[in-house]
């Protein structure tokens, strides 16, 4: 199977960056960097197996196509939806956020 491209909307990014500063504050670098390793391995995983993911949240909130990764070793996980050519990375969400009122926070852009 082709590797797909992985593209981190705006919002995942901001998660991204968000987490990693916390971590960086909370816990110190080493935890902010295994933290964006962890990040990285699970795109890298998505983008070679894209159907993996639980569509769960997809059922839930009603978004068609929708998958859920979580990232290993961190309570966080990798909100995206995937085509022929790229994973689409809506969020990277805290488990225990409110994941209803935070996908709705992006307006499905």
């Amino acid at each position: 199977m082709t590797r797909l491209a992985v593209r981190p909307r705006a919002l995942a990014r901001v998660d991204v960056e968000q987490a990693t500063d916390y971590y960086a504050d909370e816990a110190g670098v080493d935890v902010a960097l295994a933290f964006i390793a962890a990040i990285e391995q699970a795109y890298s995983f998505i983008a070679e197996v894209p159907g993996s993911g639980s569509p769960h949240w997809a059922h839930e909130l009603d978004l068609p196509g929708l998958r859920a990764w979580p990232i290993k070793g961190f309570p966080w996980i990798v909100f995206y939806s995937a085509n022929e050519i790229q994973i689409d990375v809506w969020r990277v969400l805290h488990a225990k956020r409110d994941i209803p009122a935070s996908m709705r926070d992006d307006d499905h852009n």
